[in-house]
C-alpha cells in the first residue's frame, strides 16, 4: 500500500496497515510537502522582515523567532496595507516539479499555510491589540480577519486551478492556548472565528483536500470548533497539558490526531519511561483500531531542549511496536545516524 493510501485510510478511519509516520529526520515520511514560494519581487525593507511586513527577532536559543514589529499596529492603516498576492505566477516556480517528484514516490501531498488566521491577525496588529480590539473595535477586527481569509482562499483556489486534483491536503498553524486555557472564550471563538475558518476549510474541501491544523496550548474546547468547521487532522504536541484521557473521551474517532511524546514534559526530560507512557496513553486513548492517529516529529530538538540523542529513536521504537500491535505492521526502518545511541 502506498504512503498516500496509508495516510488517507488513517485519517478517514478505514484501517491502515500501519501508523502513518512523518519523521523526516530519519528519512521516513508518508507525507510530502509541496512548496509555494514568496513573490520573486519581494525585497525586505529591514532585517527580519517577512512579506507580510512583520519583523522577526530571535533569541540566543535557535528557534523560529517572534514578531516584534507589527505593520498594522495602527489598524487605521488597513485600507492602505498591501497583503500578499497569491495570483503571482512567480510563487509557483518549481511547484510542478515538486508535484512530479512526490507523486513518483506515491506520497500524500500537503501544502502549508503559516499562520492561517488568528496568528496572522496578531502578527500584523500585535497580540494585545488584537485581543483588546476583538472586544472594543470588532468592525476593525472583522475587516482584518476577512482580508486574511480572502488571501488564503485565493491561495487555495490558485493551487486547485493550477494543479487540479493533485494536492491531497492543506496544513496550517494557529496556536490558540496558554498552558491552562484558550486565549478567548469558546463563545467568542464560535461567533467570530468559526465562520471564517469554515470559509477557508470549505474552499479546501471543495478542492478535494483534507484539512490539517496545528495548535499549541490547552485547546481542549477549540478542537470541538475545529471539528465543526471541517478539520480532519489536528496536530497537538503537548498531550499531557491537554489531558490525554480527557481528549480521548471527547474526540477519539471524531477527528484524526497527529502527535508524539509530549514536547515539554517528556522528550526534554531525559526519562524514557515518560516517552513509553505517552506512547501507551496516546495509542490507547487517541488512536482507534480503524485509524485516527499519525505519528509525527516536532523537528527542532534544540528549541524544545532535547539533549539526549537516544530519546527520539526510543520514541520511534515505542510507536513502531504500537503500530504492529494495533494494525499489523511496524513503522518503516528509520535511517538513524550510527553515532546516535538508541539505548533501552
Amino acid at each position: 500500500m502506498t504512503s498516500k493510501e496509508i495516510v488517507q485510510r488513517a485519517i478517514h478511519f478505514r484501517r491502515p496497515p500501519r501508523l502513518p509516520c512523518v519523521m523526516d529526520c530519519y528519512g521516513v515520511s508518508d507525507v510530502g510537502h509541496v512548496p509555494v514560494k514568496q513573490a520573486a519581487d519581494f525585497k525586505p525593507s529591514q532585517e527580519g522582515q517577512d512579506e507580510w511586513g512583520c519583523v522577526w527577532v530571535h533569541s540566543e536559543v535557535p528557534n523560529m523567532g517572534q514578531v516584534k514589529r507589527f505593520p498594522l499596529e495602527d489598524i487605521r492603516g488597513l485600507d492602505r496595507y498591501r497583503m500578499p498576492d497569491y495570483t503571482d505566477d512567480s510563487r509557483y516556480a518549481g511547484t510542478g516539479a515538486a508535484f512530479l517528484k512526490l507523486e513518483g514516490e506515491a506520497k500524500y501531498l500537503n501544502c502549508g499555510i503559516f499562520m492561517v488566521l488568528f496568528e496572522r491577525m496578531h502578527t500584523l496588529h500585535g497580540f494585545e491589540n488584537t485581543l483588546v480590539d476583538l472586544c472594543l473595535d470588532r468592525p476593525a477586527m472583522e475587516a482584518l480577519a476577512d482580508r486574511i481569509v480572502d488571501v488564503h482562499v485565493t491561495l487555495v483556489r490558485e493551487m486547485a486551478r493550477r494543479f487540479p486534483g493533485r494536492l491531497t491536503a492543506w496544513g496550517m498553524s494557529d496556536d490558540w492556548g496558554t498552558q491552562s486555557a484558550a486565549f478567548v472564550s469558546f463563545d467568542l471563538w464560535m461567533d467570530f472565528f468559526f465562520p471564517r475558518y469554515k470559509r477557508i476549510f470549505d474552499a479546501m474541501h471543495a478542492a478535494g483536500c483534507d484539512v490539517w491544523v496545528h495548535s499549541c496550548g490547552k485547546v481542549n474546547e477549540i478542537v470541538e470548533g475545529y471539528i465543526r468547521a471541517g478539520v480532519n487532522v489536528v496536530n497537538l504536541q503537548q498531550p499531557r497539558a491537554l489531558g490525554i484521557g480527557e481528549m480521548g473521551r471527547r474526540y477519539r474517532g471524531r477527528i484524526a490526531f497527529q502527535s508524539l511524546a509530549d514536547i515539554q514534559a517528556s522528550l526534554p526530560s531525559g526519562d524514557r519511561r515518560r516517552v513509553d507512557e505517552d506512547a501507551d496513553a496516546l495509542m490507547t486513548h487517541w488512536a482507534t483500531p480503524d485509524g485516527g492517529f499519525i505519528f509525527s516529529d516536532y523537528g527542532d530538538n534544540a528549541a524544545i531542549g532535547v539533549t539526549d540523542p537516544g530519546m527520539k529513536p526510543h520514541m520511534y521504537e515505542a510507536f513502531s511496536r504500537w503500530s504492529e500491535k494495533l494494525y499489523g505492521e511496524p513503522l518503516p526502518t528509520p535511517k538513524i545516524p550510527a553515532d546516535v545511541a538508541k539505548g533501552g
